[in-house]
């Protein structure tokens, strides 16, 4: 008997939702690291009641959630295959690639070579050029930019170049055009960075707050991806937060834009009403950017719990058609050391009305087993890399 695939599937990426070390922690020095485990300890347990009917707590054990008997969803856990730990790495295997060369990071800042064409080709200064958290070095530097109009550039542990300016010393339209330049500049191997990131900010020195005009100028993907080929045979790839930016439009249909990670459930919601055939693809930046790189696991766990409490208008939407999937693209304790990405297990989980209950998933050893699974649902070529979990599902 055939059984009938599903005409929409939601894949939302808990970005940094990491549940524990993986097996290859020691070789980036997270050994220890358990983003989920060590929030909920810090918070003193978590109360998300949504994801723990789903069977959050069956994957791992999380203080403060109960594994429950007969989970509403399929549950796992999954490994990164690709070496690296960014949000590109991270979601390019999803789709279902394998990175086997990792983007640059530049821990002492960038070339000065770099930084005098970036100064030669735009016509301003460059000031900080270190690794820098984007709140501290706007409380640090916003105000010698506002004096002198000079831009100011930082990194992270992250492959990505970021150029912060005032949006009344640069305009919206000259800080985008600086970023492309900065693009340009590093497409070439000895510079290579994943993402350069427009960072506009407002207000006076000691109230700076960063905008939502922020813009990343991504890399396209080196090869084909599941979006591509759902696009060719007439399906939508509705990318919802920065997946357009993170794939470079490659493969997208429709793209929204999201301010944060209740915008980013407020366009989920909008796009479970509309009849579309295909993938919505939502990343919840927040997480990371928020709250993991900040070291803050109070926020972190408070962030958690809003969206578990938003998770049942999603709930609500699904018809038997319907596919949910919830997963994240690495971790990031905010209990550990530094302000770096953690190498770790993801969850998996995966819920349809359609399911009289679900059931554990075997380990995923790469994160492309999602990307083979949507294109096994639709028909679509397979990608290289991962192996179609779909069967389990019907």
């Amino acid at each position: 008997m055939t059984i009938k695939p599903f005409k929409r599937i939601h894949l939302v990426v808990l970005d940094s939702v990491g549940i524990g070390e993986a097996p290859d922690a020691e070789a980036f020095g997270d050994v220890g690291a358990d983003t989920l485990g060590h929030i909920a300890e810090a918070t003193g347990g978590l109360y998300m009641p949504n994801m723990e009917k789903l069977g959050l707590a069956n994957i791992v054990p999380v203080k403060g959630l109960t594994p429950v008997d007969t989970p509403a969803a399929y549950f796992g856990k999954m490994q990164e295959a690709s070496v690296g730990k960014d949000t590109m790495t991270g979601h390019w295997e999803i789709m279902g690639l394998n990175i086997d060369t990792p983007f640059k990071v530049y821990p002492n800042g960038f070339p000065e070579q770099l930084i005098h064409q970036l100064e030669e080709k735009t016509g301003r200064k460059v000031i900080g050029n270190k690794p820098a958290s984007g709140t501290e070095i706007l409380d640090e530097l916003g105000k010698e930019h506002m004096e002198t109009g000079a831009i100011i550039v930082y990194t992270s542990a992250d492959p990505v170049l970021q150029i912060a300016a005032h949006e009344e010393v640069v305009p919206l339209e000259e800080l985008y055009k600086i970023c492309e330049i900065a693009r340009e500049l590093t497409l070439e191997a000895e510079h290579l960075v994943g993402r350069v990131i427009a960072r506009p900010f407002v207000g006076v020195p000691g109230a700076f707050k960063r905008t939502s005009n922020r813009h990343d100028y991504a890399l396209t993907p080196f090869d084909r991806t599941v979006m591509n080929e759902l696009k060719d045979i007439g399906k939508d790839v509705i990318a919802i937060g920065k997946i357009d930016d993170i794939y470079n439009g490659a493969g997208v249909t429709k793209a929204l834009r999201t301010k944060d990670n209740m915008d980013g459930m407020d366009k989920l919601v909008q796009v479970a009403k509309e009849p579309f055939n295909g993938l919505s693809f939502l990343n919840l930046v927040d997480f990371d950017a928020l709250y993991g790189h900040r070291r803050d696991p109070q926020g972190y766990g408070a962030a958690l719990e809003a969206f578990d409490r938003r998770l049942p208008e999603v709930l609500e939407l699904l018809e038997e058609d319907d596919l949910l999937i919830l997963t994240a693209d690495h971790g990031n304790d905010p209990t550990f050391h530094g302000t770096d990405h953690t190498r770790e297990f993801v969850p998996l989980l995966a819920y349809s009305p359609r399911f009289k209950g679900g059931q554990e998933l075997e380990l995923r050893e790469t994160f492309s087993d999602i990307g083979a699974s949507v294109a096994d649902n639709f028909s679509a070529p397979l990608p290289k890399f991962g192996n179609s979990f779909l069967s389990k599902l019907l």
